[in-house]
């Protein structure tokens, strides 16, 4: 009979060398663990009865999960951003508030960054719309090329930690399931689970944190090395004529709007995530509708001033059952507007194009996601049939240090990971397999997935494999080598651990808000 243990370290080393080999992690997660299951049951380690398991928990985890349906509409949302080309308005308006000051261009991408991760959180997008667009400028002003390209790709990342984010719905349906977990070996059969929304609120903090981390390096940057960032002049940006502070209010205003509808939704309780990400849809919409040219603009207006209107009416009366009629004689021209507009917008999307791009784009990645998803269920499944998660609890508990020790070595182990995987194969593969061990060791599960969050963060810079890498490496100019771009991003690397350092030793910058917001006690 082959030993458990060595099953189990079998399993998961099969597992990184086929995903290191580059085989696709959707396929590598659930076929190793049916070569690995298959090969147990042989030998009399595995129980195969246990595989009856499978579409149960397929179904509860991705097609019976409210939460999960917030996923597709953020990415709908982020793409539809991205075709609407609210980056390049944010992108020039900022550098022309900033430029006149050292450093300011690099500020101003800071700047924007964080606004697009409130918006689209998609990284992809914002590293390639920002090295298409400010790079060239950095370049052309007398910027290093490598703190050029480590701005711009610190900036694009920021929407894995500052919420709405695709990797804080992800990680907290991971977070809540293992808290479940760790509850009910305490005998509490019936704990209170853990919300995205309670993420979404530790993570606002933090993120912050981390973006004003980012802006000092760039002063001081600026201060000690003045060559490195120069100051630009008006003419530096190409932008139409007009009173600045009016372009930036012009540019600013939407996207804001959006921000305020979709997390202070979040945030206020009016609204779910599933709920709000909705909204931003229906809002990422009525802002491409409006960026393409046609008439009527006024209506798409009125439907986006009608959209926060709604979601305040259905906080203050009973809507859902229609008890109010004064609620739904205030709240029924609200939605015909909200209609009309967003007919009208989705009629200029569709004769455009961009609607059937973004759809394609947004049925791709939430493929990829789900793909994943019922991947690493299957693979969950057989690691603790092969008695793994007793194993990482021994070898956790083990350690001298106590949870300290035990909290360093995981974070050690996703940091390293980062490296070659991403971010999404980490959340589902190793997540749910160590986070229940911390959870036992009386950790808040607000702060260790945020804590996780921001180390997750560090796997798009991180070379060899760093996406955010790639990214901008497609769209940067040929003076701008491989080479300048991986050690532009080491110094942002640094100050995302950092920003771990403290998070580690003030878990209040996690915990304070959602405790404040939603009086969460964990």
């Amino acid at each position: 009979m082959t030993s458990p243990e060595f099953l189990t370290i079998l399993l998961f080393l099969l597992t990184i060398a086929s995903l290191m080999a580059g085989f696709p992690v959707a396929f590598t997660l659930p076929g190793v663990a049916f070569l690995v299951a298959g090969v147990a049951w042989i030998t009399g380690g595995f129980e195969i009865s246990l595989l009856a398991a499978i579409p149960s928990r397929i179904f509860g985890n991705a097609m019976w999960n409210e939460t999960m349906i917030a996923v597709p509409l953020f990415i709908f949302m982020g793409l539809m951003l991205e075709k609407s080309r609210v980056a390049e308005g944010l992108l020039t308006s900022m550098g022309l508030l900033f430029g006149k000051l050292r450093g300011g261009l690099g500020i101003s991408v800071f700047i924007v960054g964080a606004l697009l991760a409130a918006s689209t959180g998609i990284v992809g997008a914002a590293v390639v719309t920002m090295g298409l667009m400010s790079l060239p400028t950095m370049l052309k002003c007398g910027y290093d090329p490598k703190l050029a390209a480590g701005t711009i790709c610190a900036s694009g990342t920021l929407g894995q930690i500052i919420p709405p984010s695709i990797v804080l719905i992800i990680l907290g349906e991971q977070i809540s399931n293992a808290y479940v977990t760790a509850e009910s070996v305490r005998g509490n059969w019936s704990p209170e689970p853990v919300s995205v929304g309670d993420l979404f609120a530790g993570a606002l903090l933090p993120g912050l944190l981390l973006v004003g981390l980012y802006i000092l390096y760039q002063v001081a940057m600026a201060i000690f090395r003045p060559t490195s960032s120069p100051a630009l002049s008006r003419e530096d940006i190409a932008i139409d004529d007009g009173p600045l502070m009016l372009t930036v209010l012009r540019s600013l205003f939407p996207p804001v709007v959006l921000i305020v509808a979709v997390l202070g939704s979040i945030l206020m309780g009016v609204a779910t995530p599933t709920e709000a990400a909705a909204v931003g849809a229906v809002g990422a919409i009525l802002l491409a509708g409006l960026k393409t040219r046609g008439k009527a603009a006024a209506v798409i207006y009125a439907a986006g001033v009608a959209i926060p209107l709604v979601l305040l009416l259905a906080n203050i009366f009973d809507l859902r059952r229609g008890a109010d009629g004064i609620g739904l004689v205030l709240v029924l021209p609200l939605l015909l507007v909200m209609v009309i507009g967003l007919g009208l917008s989705l009629r200029r999307l569709v004769a455009s194009g961009i609607l059937k791009q973004v759809c394609r784009g947004t049925m791709e990645m939430s493929s990829m996601v789900f793909a994943i998803l019922i991947g690493a269920t299957i693979f969950s499944l057989v690691f603790r049939g092969l008695g793994g998660d007793a194993l990482v609890y021994e070898a956790l508990t083990n350690l001298p240090g106590g949870r300290f020790s035990a909290l360093l070595v995981v974070m050690a182990v996703i940091f390293f990971l980062g490296f070659f995987l991403d971010f999404v194969e980490i959340t589902f593969v190793v997540v749910p397999i160590v986070a229940p061990v911390l959870l036992l060791m009386d950790i808040s599960p607000i702060w260790l997935g945020i804590m996780i969050a921001v180390n997750l963060q560090t796997s798009f810079l991180t070379p060899p494999f760093g996406f955010a890498l790639f990214y901008l490496r497609g769209v940067a100019p040929p003076e701008v080598t491989t080479g300048m771009i991986y050690k532009g991003v080491l110094p942002f690397v640094g100050l995302q651990l950092v920003a771990l350092g403290l998070l580690a030793t003030f878990p209040a910058l996690a915990t304070w808000l959602p405790g404040v917001i939603f009086g969460s006690t964990y």
